[in-house]
């Protein structure tokens, strides 16, 4: 399907930044004929469209949705998820609804609650529908039940913001894991689903997507509060769920209470607390502060103490009076595949031919193909073996595309390996994908690393909260900042494990290295560049006890040597850590096994990148060449940095990304820098302590030597890197997004290179 190409409309940004639940809330406009106007917030996880498809079938003379708002501290990232949405919105004809993403900004860390935050409180004069918590049954947070077996994730996620919602005043109707739990998506369902309800783009869709084992949750919600509407709201019968009204409240912190100990952020520390709350109130306990809490583990039992986010029924002013939905309703039809009532009218409204998507990718344009572009290597001498390591940091991109323009007898480039616990989130390898597509290197696999830092649970990173925001919200590198959707699409897409196709899911870091390996000629060696943690090289070093054999070199882009000199490291969300660099602060474990083990080791030190950190100087040798596609798009992605930069204090950082470029370019021309190298000895502290973590210090009892760049010609690199970028050989297959949409609205041209592989 067509990218859109919409932003949010600024009077719905940031809407909603208390609450973070999936919630539809009705106003009734004047007139009885009138549709009631429908907001939404989601956290747009799977079940979310599901429910979002559905709500969009709606008729919309009885229901008119006027604003989405993505809730982007949960399930998703901001970037992904608005870019998922308008692709939604456009596929089903709604451009016309407004989208906006709250979840960052807006609160000031003092308490205050800024004017553009929320807003929507006075509108609300019926009802608020929420999919969330757990009222008379356990909690689901699979990733924490021996610290929480009482909270469900959707409240947990901010239960001081389901609090406020629940204690508004606004008539509330809860779809708890009480109701849900009793709508399973069965292997009955599933298989009727798939025979004869995929009438349309969207139902389609959903059936890609669906996985037994799943709960209606968000779509089963939005069933019952539509239904609700149509039948009187709280006094009406619900078509597909029973109801009961229950006394709850949302628990927020744990006894007892006003015993301040680091782990409240409204109150400890505080001269005067947060949002001007009650000392010693329910809200002063201890909060849960992540999934193996001390405070919260009962020894002895899996089941823990705290429960943080527990939707509980109360007696007394403790609590609220709630709308319930404690089941869903039997099918009324006996010997039915769909054994709730609700299971069958969501396919049924999902397959109306009234308010249809129209189209999805392969039927928009008449002459859609999917071909991966390989270059033909016969009679082609090939330089060294190289793999690619990286975070997808903005300015691991640009050295991707740089690494690929270097000539090929000089430089081969044979796989890329990335991770997901630096700038950028997992599904972020799609954009890697687009490049390769891009740049005609289809062929180059690609490997996904792990998530977490080395030490750290599978759900678990210590130190990625240095991120701003988790790399979510608006300072968003997950999508080149908007700018991946100029990219062409490529064929190849992210594939979870769990596909029922294992021959195409998505390989592995560590898999993609054996590849590589087991085809090196005789004598061959790998030279490694990585910009970012080194999770995946520490991962590779320790399962492949023999790796040192076949790695000729490692370039390493981060680090800030600690030698008495004035340079201060760039981890300014931690301010304690003076001299950490970001790569080695994220994973101080996996920095510490690369950088003192017996690997050569080329170090490109935080000082040498900052060299390499102006924007006016990169944009001015842009300027003064030839363009290329891929010098156009570095040049765009550059430019909007530098305005971004300039305009808004939340940016004050990207120009880090520009110094990682230098990495690329000193491992393919560092002989044409004029640059000066130095030998040091070094050792990487790993302690856990958040104020040294990462940081490289001089060592003289180390015996580990380590090349360090410290010096180069500045305006040689600058000029380096423009030419490579401009340089019309190897250049792009296809330009961008827009070129790829005129070739599929034309017949294919079948004398094209022999090369192209139809999939």
């Amino acid at each position: 399907m067509e990218k859109a190409r919409r932003t949010s409309s600024p009077s719905w940004a940031a809407a909603i930044a208390l609450v973070s639940l999936f919630a539809v809330a009705g106003v009734a406009a004047a007139g009885a004929p009138a549709p009631r106007r429908i907001l939404v917030d989601t956290d747009m996880d799977t079940d979310d469209l599901f429910a979002l498809l559905y709500i969009l079938k709606q008729d919309r003379s009885q229901f008119d949705v006027k604003a989405i708002t993505i809730s982007a501290n949960a399930w998703i990232d901001a970037g992904h998820g608005v870019d998922q949405l308008y692709d939604i919105l456009y596929m089903m004809g709604r451009d016309d609804i407004a989208v906006g993403v709250g979840g960052d900004g807006g609160i000031s860390e003092a308490g205050e609650i800024h004017p553009d935050v929320g807003g929507y409180l006075p509108m609300i004069d019926q009802r608020v529908y929420v999919l969330g918590g757990g009222v008379r049954v356990t909690g689901n947070l699979f990733t924490a039940y021996g610290a929480n077996p009482f909270a469900e994730f959707n409240v947990f996620g901010d239960p001081f913001a389901a609090y406020q919602v629940l204690h508004s005043g606004v008539p509330v109707t809860l779809v708890p894991l009480d109701a849900t739990n009793t709508i399973p998506v069965t292997e009955e369902y599933f298989a009727e689903f798939g025979r004869r309800w995929q009438t349309t783009p969207e139902a389609r869709y959903c059936f890609q997507s669906l996985d037994q084992g799943y709960y209606m949750w968000d779509s089963f919600a939005a069933g019952v509060a539509f239904s609700s509407m149509r039948n009187g709201d709280a006094n009406g019968a619900n078509d597909f769920a029973e109801l009961e009204y229950m006394n709850i409240t949302v628990i927020t912190s744990n006894k007892p209470y006003g015993v301040h100990d680091g782990s409240n952020p409204f109150f400890d520390g505080r001269a005067t607390p947060k949002f001007g709350l009650k000392v010693g109130g329910v809200h002063s306990g201890h909060v849960q502060t992540g999934i193996r809490d001390s405070f919260c583990l009962v020894p002895g039992s899996n089941a823990g103490r705290c429960q943080d986010g527990y939707t509980k029924e109360v007696t007394g002013s403790e609590g609220v009076r709630v709308h319930v939905a404690t089941s869903a309703k039997p099918n009324t039809v006996y010997n039915s595949a769909f054994d709730r009532e609700f299971s069958k009218n969501f396919l049924e409204v999902l397959n109306l031919a009234k308010q249809a998507g129209r189209f999805n990718i392969s039927t928009q344009f008449p002459y859609y193909r999917e071909v991966l572009y390989k270059p033909d290597f016969i009679n082609v001498s090939r330089g060294k073996p190289v793999i690619f390591d990286m975070d997808m940091s903005p300015g691991d991109f640009v050295s991707l595309i740089y690494l690929l323009k270097a000539p090929r007898e000089v430089i081969d480039v044979k796989g890329v390996l990335v991770n997901g616990n630096g700038w950028a989130n997992i599904a972020s390898i799609d954009i890697v994908y687009d490049i390769l597509h891009m740049m005609g290197r289809d062929d180059i696999p690609v490997g996904l690393g792990n998530t977490t830092a080395m030490g750290n649970p599978t759900l678990g990173c210590n130190n990625v909260y240095a991120i701003p925001l988790g790399s979510g919200g608006f300072i968003d590198s997950d999508t080149l900042y908007g700018l991946a959707r100029l990219l062409p699409r490529s064929p190849r897409r992210y594939t979870p494990e769990s596909t029922d196709d294992p021959e195409h899911r998505q390989p592995l870091a560590f898999e993609v290295w054996q590849s590589v390996r087991r085809q090196l000629c005789p004598g061959d060696k790998i030279t490694l560049l990585t910009s970012g943690p080194l999770t995946n090289l520490a991962n590779i070093s320790l399962s492949d006890r023999d790796a040192s054999s076949v790695i000729e070199r490692i370039y390493v882009v981060g680090g800030l040597i600690k030698d008495g000199g004035h340079e201060k490291g760039n981890v300014f969300t931690v301010p304690s850590n003076r001299y950490a660099e970001f790569n080695m602060f994220l994973d101080p474990l996996a920095a510490k096994t690369v950088l003192e083990s017996n690997l050569n080791i080329t170090l490109i030190p935080l000082p040498a990148q900052r060299k390499a950190a102006s924007f006016e100087s990169v944009l001015e040798a842009l300027e003064q060449t030839q363009q290329t596609p891929e010098s156009k798009f570095v040049r765009q992605l550059f430019a909007l940095l530098k305005e971004l930069q300039s305009k808004e204090k939340l940016y004050h950082h990207v120009d880090i990304f520009l110094g990682e470029v230098l990495g690329a370019v000193y491992m393919v021309q560092g002989s044409d820098l004029k640059s000066t190298v130095k030998l040091k000895q070094i050792s990487v502290l790993a302690d856990t302590m958040k104020n040294t973590d990462g940081q490289i210090v001089i060592s003289k009892q180390s015996t580990k030597l380590v090349q360090v760049l410290s010096d180069f010609n500045v305006e040689i690199y600058y000029n380096r890197l423009a030419n490579s970028l401009t340089n019309k050989k190897q250049s792009a297959n296809v330009a961008s997004f827009e070129e790829q949409k005129a070739i599929w609205s034309r017949p294919p041209n079948n004398s094209g290179p022999g090369h192209n592989k139809f999939l």
